[in-house]
């Protein structure tokens, strides 16, 4: 069973993303934040990583860089909410290789494919 690592500072969006990963045979760690996101992925033991754009601590792209710094083979997603991206993160992260967006609000289908789609 693959183990996705999901890092949103929303409470719901983390519970949400949790419950529908289950229901789809996946188990989950969550984090609120890019500091423990990193930490986790150190311990080895995530196989994805599904992370939010806007955050206070460590935005998307940052935890994007340094999780390629560590280890590049690590499929990472990236979920953002808003159309308008004032500090670019998704052009940023797509010049570095990101292939994988998703917009919220999204269907459970949708992001199941695309996780599907990036593990292998």
């Amino acid at each position: 069973m693959k183990t996705i690592l999901i890092v949103d500072d929303e409470q719901d969006t983390l519970n949400y993303l949790e419950y529908i990963l289950k229901k789809f045979n996946f188990n989950s760690i969550i984090v609120d934040n890019g500091f423990d996101a990193l930490q986790k992925i150190r311990e080895g033991k995530v196989d994805l990583v599904l992370t939010d754009i806007a955050m206070p601590d460590m935005d998307g792209y940052e935890l994007y860089s340094q999780i390629r710094n560590f280890d590049d083979n690590i499929p990472i997603i990236m979920m953002t909410g808003f159309g308008y991206d004032p500090n670019h993160v998704l052009v940023k992260a797509r010049k570095d290789g990101l292939h994988n967006i998703i917009f919220k609000p999204f269907e459970d289908e949708g992001l199941i494919k695309m996780i599907d789609k990036a593990l292998k």
